[in-house]
């Protein structure tokens, strides 16, 4: 391991902040990570942004991150960081289909727009009722459209925690929004 021993001399010079030991970590992994994502993600840019965040977390949280084995953190940091990815493009294209979906059930006609600026007003208002750390979340998530692991560490909380907080955020709504719904349906005649 060239000036490192081993892996514990590596990862005890990352924590001391050693730029050094930093930049052997990345150099010396960074190409594998990117490739093992992409057996996971056929996308490389995002396999790269994937594996450029987990670099920046190690780096950001070097002083309190507990490491026993580099390698196989690594790996289960890129495979458990695309598992995430995949889980928010799926939320986000359910998401999208819904509206497109409900866009599609509107004409031009007067009493049909006014109904669906009822809906957007009956939303707006649900989204203000949630508490307002599922509230940050959910806004961030669907409506900015960014991505859990840039909530998390915006938020300083952990990816689960955002989803959790989304999915919490979400049950509210449905049931927040659920007699509505039910006059959308019927006037709709869907």
């Amino acid at each position: 391991m060239t000036k490192f021993e081993n892996e514990f001399d590596l990862i005890t010079a990352i924590k001391d902040g050693d730029h050094n030991a930093y930049s052997y970590l990345f150099s010396k992994y960074y190409k594998d990570l990117v490739l093992y994502g992409g057996t996971i993600i056929p996308n490389q840019e995002i396999c790269e942004d994937i594996v450029q965040n987990i670099f920046i977390y190690i780096w950001e949280n070097r002083k309190n991150i507990k490491i026993d084995s580099l390698k196989s953190y690594l790996i289960r940091a890129v495979r458990n960081s695309c598992l995430d990815e995949i889980k928010h493009n799926k939320i986000m294209n359910e998401y999208n289909t819904f509206i497109l979906t409900q866009n599609n059930i509107f004409n031009n006609d007067t009493e049909e727009y006014i109904l669906y600026s009822e809906l957007n007003i009956q939303i707006q208002q649900a989204i203000q009722k949630l508490p307002v750390d599922e509230r940050t979340a959910f806004e961030m998530s669907k409506i900015k459209g960014i991505k859990y692991q840039q909530i998390a560490d915006e938020l300083n909380i952990s990816v689960r925690t955002v989803e959790v907080r989304i999915s919490k955020s979400l049950k509210r709504l449905k049931l927040l929004l659920k007699d509505f719904f039910v006059i959308l349906f019927i006037f709709t005649k869907l």
